[in-house]
């Protein structure tokens, strides 16, 4: 019912508790690809893992928090992209996504990214939105060079994941930034103007 059009038999809508049999199939398909660059609660293994994990942002988007969306290629869940953290009265969010493999090269995740940073910045009026990778993860640094974030800096071994500590970079962009930005979007690209639906 609330969906975004990202392109050709692909869309963005919320990912909620009811999709937990889906999400589990999906991450069976993506654990791997993506287990180096998330954090090991979201790489769950199980329908039930799947399902706390969604009930989870379920609570946190109750609370106006973090909120989790799909992509959907073809009718089959394929990613997603996600507030972190998002917080009305500090007027900062963190945003982040994922792909498996057979999504990926697609051009999916640029417009989805742009969707929730209008929705945050223009339409709930947060003055920052954050974008926080491995350093060495860099086709996540270029969705956020894609969507206008500037690096401010590489956080050294902040991040222990698989029994090592890795770098971490924060890019960030400013509502008056992406404001400007999106005015000299051609009226013909991918918008994402309607809010991600909560």
């Amino acid at each position: 019912m609330f969906r975004l059009d990202l392109g050709p038999n692909a869309h963005l809508r919320p990912l909620e508790v009811w999709h937990a049999e889906e999400f589990a199939e999906h991450l069976d398909r993506a654990r791997e690809h993506i287990r180096p660059w998330v954090g090991p609660s979201f790489v769950t293994t199980s329908v039930d893992g799947a399902s706390a994990t969604l009930a989870r942002y379920a609570n946190t988007a109750a609370g106006d928090g973090g909120r989790l969306y799909g992509i959907w290629v073809d009718d089959v869940l394929r990613g997603g992209v996600m507030f972190v953290s998002f917080s009305a009265a500090a007027g900062v969010c963190e945003i982040g996504c994922w792909l498996e493999p057979a999504a990926e090269g697609r051009g999916l995740v640029t417009p989805a990214v742009t969707a929730l940073l209008d929705w945050a910045l223009i339409e709930r009026g947060l003055n920052r939105a954050e974008w926080r990778c491995r350093a060495d993860n860099v086709r996540s640094a270029a969705v956020a060079e894609r969507v206008g974030m500037r690096l401010e800096g590489t956080l050294r071994g902040a991040w222990l994941n698989g029994g090592a500590f890795h770098d971490k970079q924060v890019w960030a962009i400013l509502r008056s930034e992406h404001a400007a930005l999106r005015s000299r979007t051609p009226a013909s690209a991918p918008t994402g103007s309607r809010p991600p639906y909560r």
